[in-house]
């Protein structure tokens, strides 16, 4: 399959000057998959009213298909043709942070989306992306967009049009390349379907955050042990990886040299992910800085690209600072502890 690629603009609310918006709603509208940018990643993005269209993301992404996808939708009243109500919390949630890096989980209306997108749950996952060209293409295509990251399975979510064309370059009918994604790491998942909201997924708004507007919110004990099966979409499995085995360190930079030493004594050549603060103390094979750990924004905004830039090395492991789980920190450990595959060095 050929894939097409477009540029856009942030300026996209003149859209007399890009007909590559029309274009790739039109695809959208005859059931093909697209990619575009939102300000969480880049998503990969199907009519979710349709099983052929939905079937082609599990394709292209190689995504189990007991694996929710997330809705995404233009226009606020979209909601009404496949939610079952809108509870008063969720109403607050969305008036609070709509559009925004949120995800909102509702119970469904029967039918009026494709099963294939909900794998068959009586509940779907809803949002509204905060970027001017992902709402352009949806308002477009006047349709709800199942949307997942644009990677394949298992890889780190892709924060530019380039990440998206190393991995799905003629598997999916087109990329909109938008530019770099702001947050850098996926929405917040609640679910709004108990009178306790749960957040089943941290991500670019904080639970603090949240509590500030509907009070008290729980968490989905998944997130706290490894061992329990987390209940939101696209966590179910292993994400984010590089290619090398990652290991997250809980020691000082003392003992993370030290490990490092240790396994290069061994033969192994040795990946360091840390922070601008840190980058210059350690001696290893390769060393990536993520973000300034004093603003853990810049770290969630560019820990996928630093991931992805280990697989561009020949590094056999890959060790990791880890990082205070409080604010935006909360989806930066839980990403880089899936990435790892829960191994910690405590």
């Amino acid at each position: 399959m050929e894939t097409k690629r477009w540029s856009v603009d942030k300026t996209v609310d003149k859209r007399e000057l890009y007909p590559q918006v029309s274009q790739a709603a039109d695809l959208l509208r005859e059931n093909e998959v697209i990619a575009f940018p939102t300000e969480t990643v880049y998503g990969l993005g199907g009519n979710a009213e349709n099983d052929g269209a939905v079937s082609k993301i599990f394709e292209a992404k190689g995504r189990p298909s007991d694996n929710p996808l997330i809705i995404h939708i233009g226009k606020m009243e979209q909601i009404e043709e496949f939610v079952q109500e809108v509870p008063q919390k969720a109403a607050k949630l969305m008036e609070a942070f709509w559009p925004g890096a949120l995800t909102i989980i509702f119970n469904k209306k029967e039918g009026a989306l494709s099963d294939v997108a909900t794998a068959g749950l009586s509940t779907v996952a809803v949002r509204m992306p905060d970027h001017p060209v992902a709402l352009a293409i949806l308002q477009e295509s006047g349709l709800p967009i199942a949307a997942p990251s644009a990677n394949r399975s298992g890889r780190p979510s892709p924060t530019t049009a380039q990440h998206v064309w190393e991995d799905l370059n003629g598997r999916i009918a087109g990329i909109v390349d938008g530019g770099p994604t702001g947050i850098g790491v996926e929405s917040t998942v609640i679910d709004c379907t108990e009178d306790i909201p749960v957040i089943l997924r941290p991500g670019g708004v904080t639970k603090e955050q949240l509590q500030e507007v509907v009070g008290e919110v729980g968490v989905d004990p998944a997130l706290l042990k490894s061992k329990e099966a987390p209940k939101s979409p696209g966590m179910k499995y292993t994400h984010y990886a590089p290619d090398a085995p990652l290991y997250l360190v809980k020691r000082g930079r003392e003992e993370l040299q030290e490990i490092i030493n240790e396994k290069r004594r061994e033969g192994l050549s040795v990946g360091v992910l840390t922070t601008e603060e840190n980058k210059a103390y350690y001696d290893a094979d390769v060393v990536y800085a993520c973000g300034r750990r004093a603003e853990l924004e810049t770290v969630a905004a560019h820990l996928y690209e630093a991931l992805r830039s280990f697989n561009n090395t020949d590094v056999d492991l890959i060790l990791s600072e880890t990082f205070p789980s409080e604010g935006v920190g909360d989806a930066i450990m839980n990403r880089l502890l899936k990435a790892a595959g829960h191994k910690v060095i405590e």
